[in-house]
């Protein structure tokens, strides 16, 4: 491989995971307010069951960045208060971070152009290994916070 082809894979990574999350953070954020297609709870993730008892999500999601910050949004490591419009925003933060991680990763195809096949399964191993973990901590925070939104004494103004 070239400098050229290189320098494309060790600098293009970087600059589309920046490049999109700055666009998706400039997205009003009712454009988030509901789950799409993409961002539906599915059956097989059993209500977040299967984040928390087949991965051990709880266990290394802490270890993940958050990007968010470093482009001017909201940190999402922690729901730092538990009252319903903070829960409902952080329900905003986790689709916007879910949605950008899939556009970020639909734009593996692009490094095939220039990559021979084996470089082509390290992109997409960095691909994956970049934005899944980050979709799946998203799914199951998702998850989590409607569990809390949808708490008896949640109705009223401040969550336990």
């Amino acid at each position: 491989m070239t400098a050229l082809v290189w320098a494309a894979n060790v600098l293009g990574w970087p600059v589309i995971h920046m490049t999109i999350g700055f666009a998706v953070l400039r997205i009003p954020p009712q454009a988030f307010a509901r789950d799409t297609w993409l961002t539906a709870p599915r059956t097989w993730e059993r209500g977040g069951n299967m984040y928390r008892d087949w991965l051990a999500i709880r266990k290394w999601k802490s270890l993940l960045p958050d990007g968010a910050p470093w482009l001017g949004g909201p940190a999402k490591k922690r729901l730092l208060n538990r009252n319903p419009a903070r829960i409902s925003q952080f329900l905003v933060e986790t689709r916007r971070a879910e949605i950008a991680h899939w556009c970020t990763f639909a734009c593996l195809p692009v490094f095939f152009f220039w990559n021979p096949p084996w470089a082509c399964g390290v992109m997409a191993t960095y691909a994956l290994a970049a934005n899944l973990p980050c979709i799946l901590a998203q799914r199951y925070n998702r998850f989590l916070l409607h569990r809390i939104a949808h708490r008896p004494e949640c109705s009223t103004s401040v969550c336990p």
